[in-house]
Formats: C-alpha cells, sequence, structure tokens
C-alpha cells in the first residue's frame, strides 16, 4: 500500500516569478513554507489575464501582475479560496468579483515596507548627485563638463510624500540622518505617528509647492488616478525632483513630459509607467533628466524572499481553516 498523502490543497504560482534562467526571483528556499502534506503546487500557464478554467482548478493562486479580471472570476464552480499577492498594489484584481465569488485577497506589506522606502531613497539620492548625467559623461569620456552638473545637498530640503503608509512611514524613518523637513499629504495619516517623525501634514498644493523632492507612495484607486497632473505638477519648484514607486497612472506622463521638456521642474525618478512595460518609444525615455527603472527597483533578495514568504504562509493559513492576515477584501 502507498502511504502517500492524496492532494487535497492545490496551489497555483503565476509564472512572471521565474527569472531568464527558469529560476523563481525569491529564490528555493521559500518553499519549504509550502512543503505540507496534502499540497501541491505547480507555476501556472504563462497567460497576462487568468482564465476561468484556472480558478476552478486551483484552491489557491499566489500572483505577481497577472491580472484577475471579473470574467476571470466568473465560474460556476470558483474552487478558488484565495489571491495571495506577492506584493502590496491589488489594481491587477478586480475585488467586487472576488467578494461576490468569496475569494479571499491577501497582499504582502511586510515585504515592500522597507524595499520600496529603500527604493524611493536610492532614486532622491541619484537624483540628487545627478549620477544618471554624470554617468552618461564618464562612459563618453566628458570628464570636463562635470562642473555643469552641480547636484543638490540634501540639508534643510524638503523631502514630501503623497501618502504616508507602511511605506512612506518608512521612507522618511530611513531619511532621517539627512537632516531634512519632512512633509506629506494624506487624510487618512495617523497623527501620532506622523508627530513621532517628524512628519508636517499638509494640503496637496502647499506639498507640491513646497516639496524638493515629492514621492509617491499611495495606492492606484479611483481617486488617485491622473492626481499629479498638469495643474500640481505646475506648483512645483524649478529645482524640484519627482520621484514614483507606486503605481504609474496616478501621474498623468503627458503633463509629466511636458514639465520635464520645459524644465518647469528638474527632473524624476520613474519605477512605474501608464503602460507596462512602457513603450521603447515613450519620450520620457529620451530626457536626460529622467532616471527609470523596469517596475523593479525594488527586487532584491530582502523583497523577493519576504513577499514569498507573506503569500505562503497566507495559503497555509487558509489550507487549515484560519484567517490570515492583510485581506484586503471581508
Amino acid at each position: 500500500m502507498s502511504n502517500t498523502v492524496p492532494v487535497q490543497f492545490r496551489v497555483g504560482i503565476t509564472p512572471d516569478v521565474l527569472m531568464s534562467n527558469g529560476q523563481p526571483i525569491f529564490g528555493q528556499e521559500v518553499f519549504e513554507i509550502l512543503n505540507q502534506p496534502g499540497l501541491q503546487w505547480e507555476y501556472m500557464d504563462d497567460t497576462p489575464v487568468i482564465r476561468p478554467e484556472q480558478v476552478e482548478r486551483y484552491d489557491a493562486i499566489c500572483a505577481m501582475l497577472t491580472r484577475f479580471t471579473p470574467d476571470s472570476l466568473h465560474t460556476a464552480n470558483p474552487r478558488l479560496k484565495l489571491i495571495a499577492r506577492f506584493g502590496v498594489g491589488y489594481d491587477t484584481i478586480d475585488v467586487p468579483s472576488c467578494e461576490k465569488a468569496g475569494i479571499l485577497l491577501t497582499i504582502a506589506p511586510d515585504g515592500v515596507r522597507r524595499p520600496v522606502a529603500v527604493s524611493a531613497i536610492t532614486f532622491m539620492l541619484m537624483l540628487a548627485h545627478k549620477v544618471g548625467i554624470k554617468d552618461r559623461l564618464t562612459r563618453a569620456g566628458r570628464w570636463a563638463e562635470k562642473s555643469d552638473h552641480i547636484g543638490t545637498g540634501l540639508t534643510g530640503r524638503v523631502l514630501g510624500s503623497i501618502g504616508v503608509g507602511n511605506i512612506g512611514a518608512e521612507m522618511f524613518r530611513l531619511a532621517k540622518p539627512f537632516d531634512m523637513h519632512f512633509i506629506a499629504h494624506d487624510p487618512y495619516a495617523d497623527k501620532d505617528l506622523m508627530a513621532s517623525l517628524g512628519v508636517e501634514l499638509v494640503d496637496m498644493e502647499s506639498l507640491f509647492a513646497r516639496s524638493d523632492f515629492l514621492t509617491v507612495n499611495c495606492p492606484l484607486n479611483d481617486t488617485t488616478r491622473g492626481l499629479v497632473d498638469a495643474r500640481l505638477l505646475g506648483l512645483m519648484k524649478k529645482t524640484a525632483y519627482l520621484i514614483n514607486t507606486a503605481r504609474g497612472p496616478i501621474v498623468d506622463e503627458s503633463a509629466l513630459y511636458a514639465a520635464l521638456a520645459g524644465h518647469q521642474i528638474a527632473g524624476a525618478g520613474l519605477d512605474v509607467f501608464e503602460v507596462e512595460p512602457t513603450p521603447a518609444d515613450n519620450p520620457l525615455l529620451q530626457l536626460d533628466n529622467v532616471i527609470v527603472t523596469p517596475h523593479g527597483i525594488c527586487f532584491t533578495d530582502e523583497c523577493m524572499q519576504a513577499l514569498a514568504a507573506s503569500a505562503f504562509r497566507a495559503v497555509i493559513d487558509v489550507m487549515n481553516g484560519r484567517r490570515p492576515p492583510y485581506v484586503v477584501n471581508t
């Protein structure tokens, strides 16, 4: 007789977590969490949108950026009990459809809090020291031009944030040694926490007008889509920089391009775009005062392992009848 435990809980992992060499971005060790009797996991078919038959096949799906639409979740047999995001944003997932189908949606804020905050600080330092421009000068042997590109000192400058949730608050903690002034706009901010971090809460117009480095740390939703528009960009200092590590559609790209090309602001650091992957002919990519990364500046071993661990622990919780932490819906 076989002692093999029958598979009772099937887990699908979206293949966008695989590197070009076929290995997962978070390594192999974290899979030990899924090493449970009765659980079987596999990489799913490569598709940008989850199909209904996949929802019928799995008890849980761990997803990076693969989309879940109403059509994905419109099925007569919603075997799926959990969608566990390798990340904190969930604009790729139709939450009302999850609610209707009784599917839990979890995120992994502990995995991205420090790495994304570090990413915002990285952009700030690169922009302040004009690393992108100086890199190109050095490669071209144009050392004599270095004095034409004097950077911006941070002492006494103003670091601003649209949103002060987990990531925004962590960014301010990390920026403490730079002796900057901190301001933010967030109607839901914890005022006691802001006071402890030395963050002054201001209205949106003041945030744009006063910031020397303005970071986007809010989620993408109906309220924030297109929030950073020509009007608000027009309030910024000519010496100011915009940094977006949140979601591309929060910023109106055409308005941002106009502000950068016309030197209404000094520059930008962008990890996210309105359309991803952004087209190679996106005019933003042609500007010397922009540093860009492919929605992956925070991709470090620390970040990826923490994201996977959070998602996999949510799977184990649901498998064992427990409610996991960081559930987005009810």
